[in-house]
């Protein structure tokens, strides 16, 4: 009896020991890091933002002939800059661009109440946004206020869009919109309703907490979070989707698997037909395809946290486009996406990102190599997309203003248990409950960091349903930013 309690207490000392051992910190130092020497965009245009929507419940209170006459004013006045900037040589710095602009804004509070002029308002939007696309082509957009007029008119006419679908009714506007056509010889598929060929590149948002850091956490930021290169088999006509997971890194899926991980939007992205290397052989970016879709096959790609697209040996999502695109000769992210807010800088490195001049999902738009062909949104759930945006751009400004993620640090022998059971799994080929590349600390602070962003997005929600209940609409995105700044004080 006495050996047993003897043996007992030794195997608890023992399991105290390892646990007072596991529960020491990976580094007491913690390395000094460096964004980009770039600036973050800024808008700067909030007195803007608040005329538009005093414009839009001014416009609730007209009656429809009134609204009509001023809409029709707008569109005379929009389709005659338009005119003007499809003319071939625009510059970037031509006025006429930011005149569009601003008719296309105080046209969105108005169209916003007339729902019944959304048909016209979408073709136009789409007739500007090839227009910007073409025009780019010949611009410099490398240079920082080039980059920033293409993305001001590329986002701020998205966000304008989405201000007034935003204010629709469930069915009044088709989830799947064409946006351009740019014809290729490659093989076809379908996703979603839409048409996608072989070589295509998909990018996307989905519904977790890290996809609106990646979305946001950018210079520019945006509304996409991941991308995905399409794979039809000439001969099977079997279409796949090669991408890479956090989970698993780079994998094959289906178009049916692809389609039933949640999606709240993706744009569908395809090389302009003028290019030479598609002039030389129109099926390059298909064969290429082909080509990374056979290295998924055959060996295991991980998953790169550190966000080097200049090492293949592993690669995060935008890497598997670049690195396809790059067997077809074509350089993609030719100005590569930078992080600069120092905040911003630390959570990232905090997941383990090294590098913040780097190829981020959403700066593939502005890429004049590439056209968007078409855009799906999910209606039901587009709201969403913006109030986890919201509640993202607070959190990241108080990641600006110092604030820290921290992590339960009496979990971390229990939680590094776990890893290491994980790395066995790996080992045999299988997913574990934390990723590949992620170490027991990070998994951790990425707990709390889901926690924080629900948290405040609990009450953000709140704050949006009482404010539609005093108002009668939507709150735009705006309004989102500010109920979401009162959550985070409310904490």
């Amino acid at each position: 009896m006495k050996k047993m309690q003897k043996r007992i207490l030794v195997t608890l000392l023992a399991l105290g020991l390892l646990y007072l051992l596991l529960l020491i910190p990976a580094s007491g130092k913690k390395n000094a890091v460096t964004g980009a020497v770039k600036n973050p965009f800024a808008w700067n245009r909030d007195d803007q933002w608040l005329q538009m929507e005093k414009q839009f419940v001014l416009a609730r209170q007209l009656k429809a002939e009134k609204l009509d006459s001023g809409i029709s004013v707008l569109k005379l006045a929009a389709e005659s800059k338009l005119a003007l900037l499809q003319q071939p040589g625009i510059s970037p710095a031509d006025t006429n661009w930011t005149a569009a602009e601003n008719i296309f804004f105080n046209l969105a509070s108005l169209v916003a109440v007339r729902q019944e002029q959304l048909p016209w308002f979408i073709e136009y939007y789409n007739k500007t946004r090839n227009a910007i696309k073409f025009h780019s082509q010949h611009w410099s957009i490398g240079e920082e206020k080039v980059r920033n007029t293409v993305y001001e008119l590329l986002y701020g006419m998205r966000a304008a869009v989405e201000e007034v679908l935003l204010q629709a009714k469930p069915g009044d506007y088709p989830p799947a919109m064409q946006v351009a056509t740019v014809k290729t010889a490659a093989p076809v598929t379908t996703i979603f309703g839409i048409e996608v060929h072989s070589g295509d590149l998909l990018v996307s948002r989905g519904g977790a907490e890290v996809s609106a850091l990646i979305s946001r956490g950018n210079d520019y930021p945006g509304n996409f979070s991941h991308v995905a290169l399409v794979y039809v088999d000439e001969k099977t006509k079997q279409s796949f989707l090669i991408e890479a997971h956090i989970e698993r890194g780079v994998a094959v899926s289906s178009v049916e698997q692809y389609e039933n991980d949640k999606k709240l939007r993706f744009m569908v992205m395809r090389p302009r037909a003028d290019l030479p290397q598609l002039q030389t052989d129109p099926l390059c970016v298909h064969k290429a395809a082909k080509a990374v879709y056979d290295e998924a096959i055959a060996r295991h790609i991980p998953y790169d946290f550190k966000m080097d697209f200049m090492d293949s040996t592993r690669m995060f999502c935008s890497e598997v486009g670049s690195y396809a695109y790059k067997k077809a000769g074509i350089a993609v992210w030719k100005y590569p996406s930078s992080i600069s807010s120092p905040g911003v800088v630390d959570w990232l490195h905090q997941f383990g990102v090294e590098n913040f001049i780097t190829q981020m999902p959403s700066d593939l738009e502005y890429d004049p190599q590439l056209n968007v062909v078409a855009e799906w949104r999910d209606p039901g759930t587009l709201f969403k997309d913006h109030i986890d945006n919201a509640v993202m751009d607070v959190l990241l400004e108080k990641a600006n203003a110092g604030e820290q993620i921290g992590y339960n640090h009496w979990q971390l022998p229990v939680v590094r248990v776990l890893k290491g059971y994980c790395v066995i799994k790996n080992l045999f080929g299988k997913e574990g409950m934390i990723p590949e590349g992620m170490n027991a600390t990070q998994a951790l602070k990425n707990q709390t960091f889901v926690a924080m962003h629900v948290k405040l997005k609990e009450r953000t929600m709140q704050l949006a349903n009482e404010f539609i209940k005093e108002n009668g609409y939507r709150p735009p995105y705006w309004q989102l930013v500010t109920l979401a700044r009162k959550a985070a004080t409310e904490n």
